[in-house]
């Protein structure tokens, strides 16, 4: 018997009606609002020429380029986590030789400079072969000094910048950085005139979501008494700010609850986040980015809270 209100006098629509159908909608929407959907025009495009081109009414499949997006979103997130742990690496490579320069040598245990860059880049997960191939490249006369310097600057609908930098070759930081913000409408700051917005904070970063009395546990175990628990900025992360001289102790507190890929670096943290337009925030956003693909720019903290 039929579903009791199911219409069994009226056809099924073949799948060429069907295609026809989908080309039509497609139509519509790339003539009235291309311009505002989350796919470009040239994909509608595609939709509109792949179902008006089959044939014989075979059954429909889907375009490559259907499936083919959801592998261009991994690979363009898979890019971007390379780029991090590249950048991390990058930055740790600078610390170790730095250390060895000014700290005394290439023995982490009579150069305590040393020691403290290689264990805050080991919990960062940068490879030993790594951290061993700096201290020898600090060696090497062709190697220049590092030195360390920040920048500060304003963006847009209120937010500033701190712009972290470990370069040998001052000029050329400068210069760029200089740069990157002018070049987006952005002001380099007076120093001093941005920074005491901020606090200086230890910043432990997992990628869980982590239970907060669980971890006040820990952390007290470890013997830390500054702790500050807040969802990072990917979903199913997680931030623990705290005393910059109490990081390293934060940082085994969390590997003490399972959790053994961990990040451990110092933050400038803003005392009064402001929340920008979606306009203002973008615009901000494309400065940082430009900012961090520069070789010299370790990092960019901002006063965003959206």
């Amino acid at each position: 018997a039929a579903w009791p209100h199911t219409r069994t006098d009226v056809a099924t629509p073949s799948s060429s009606t069907m295609r026809n159908s989908v080309a039509v909608v497609a139509s519509v929407l790339l003539a009235t609002c291309g311009n505002v959907l989350p796919f470009s025009p040239a994909f509608l495009k595609k939709v509109v020429t792949t179902t008006r081109t089959k044939k014989n009414d075979e059954p429909a499949r889907l375009s490559p380029l259907f499936m083919g997006r959801a592998a261009a979103v991994r690979a363009a997130t898979k890019s971007k986590t390379d780029a991090k742990k590249a950048k991390v690496n990058a930055l740790y490579g600078k610390r170790v030789i730095m250390a060895v320069k000014q700290g005394g040598g290439p023995d982490p245990e009579s150069n305590t400079m040393l020691r403290d860059v290689i264990k805050a880049a080991k919990a960062n997960s940068v490879p030993i072969d790594n951290i061993n191939r700096a201290i020898k490249r600090a060696s090497e006369a062709a190697v220049g000094d590092f030195s360390e310097s920040t920048f500060e600057a304003y963006g847009f609908g209120g937010a500033s910048l701190i712009i972290n930098v470990l370069s040998d070759n001052a000029n050329r930081a400068t210069a760029d950085v200089k740069a990157a913000v002018n070049k987006r409408n952005a002001k380099i700051a007076e120093k001093g005139s941005v920074l005491f917005m901020y606090d200086r904070r230890g910043k432990v970063e997992v990628a869980a979501e982590l239970d907060e009395e669980a971890l006040m546990e820990a952390a007290i175990e470890a013997g830390c008494d500054d702790m500050e628990l807040v969802p990072g900025d990917m979903e199913g992360t997680s931030v623990v700010y705290t005393d910059p001289k109490e990081a390293g102790m934060m940082a085994e507190a969390v590997r003490s609850l399972g959790f053994e890929e961990v990040k451990m670096n110092l933050a400038w943290v803003s005392k009064a986040p402001v929340e920008c337009s979606d306009e203002d925030f973008e615009k901000n956003m494309q400065i940082i980015d430009a900012l961090e693909e520069l070789d010299d720019v370790d990092s960019v903290e901002h006063n965003m809270s959206n």
